[in-house]
């Protein structure tokens, strides 16, 4: 990796997922850990509760109030105790974690659920102003997801946009097409209706376009067609809902 992309890499070698995550960061930057379970005592115990992946802030918070810590308190915990506080389920998930205990298979492929484009922009935009500059950028993105899709054999129902504002404030918008798509022309046309949904006074700092609710093509792939019009057009805001 490093002769790749001359970036490093810290890299976790356990019996299961869930150790080699957390060991992936016991040793930063460019580290190499090995464990095994007779370690999880030593090396995994000692660390604070919220260093498993699934336990987030809230968790951890309710966990410290119960004089829960250190995963090594967690794996003496009381089960009552837990279950009372989490439920069956997240106490009987919290007692197997904390005793280095994960059976989720590894898999080494999966299927995306989105394919998507997005760009920052070096100055900050305004739909009026910025009119050409703006449906130029917003069509190549189409047009870039687009052919994320024929490349990567794809179909898509779902056309979504996502917008961030001067402020930093962001939204999406998606539609549901009646049928899945991988043309640039109806990608276009579909992010250019959710565009329409949102309010474009502020200026702008990224634009962005996905394609979701993915399938395998069972015909042939699409025309990606010739993208023509000019959608970014200055609006007043519109309620969503």
């Amino acid at each position: 990796m490093r002769e790749a992309t001359n970036l490093s890499c810290s890299i976790g070698i356990a019996p299961n997922k869930l150790l080699a995550k957390i060991c992936s960061d016991l040793e930063k930057p460019n580290g190499l850990t090995i464990l095994t379970m007779d370690d999880v005592p030593t090396r995994i115990w000692p660390l604070p509760a919220r260093k498993i992946n699934g336990i987030g802030p809230k968790a951890a918070e309710k966990l410290t109030a119960l004089g829960i810590v250190t995963v090594g308190d967690l794996a003496r915990a009381d089960a009552g105790l837990l279950q009372e506080h989490f439920g069956r389920s997240y106490s009987a998930w919290l007692g197997n974690v904390a005793q280095g205990i994960d059976d989720r298979p590894v898999s080494t492929s999966s299927e995306p659920k989105s394919i998507s484009r997005e760009t920052t922009f070096e100055r900050d935009l305004h739909a009026r102003h910025d009119r050409e500059k703006l449906s130029g950028i917003f069509t190549a993105l189409c047009e870039r997801v687009a052919d994320d899709l024929h490349r990567k054999g794809y179909l898509g129902r779902t056309i979504g946009i996502k917008l961030r504002y001067a402020d930093f404030s962001t939204v999406t918008r998606d539609v549901t097409l009646p049928e899945p798509t991988s043309a640039a022309a109806t990608i276009r046309q579909a992010a250019g209706e959710c565009l329409r949904r949102v309010p474009l006074e502020q200026r702008l700092r990224l634009l962005g376009v996905r394609v979701g609710a993915l399938s395998r093509p069972g015909a042939e792939a699409q025309d990606p067609g010739e993208i023509q019009g000019d959608l970014f057009v200055a609006q007043s805001p519109i309620d969503p809902a």
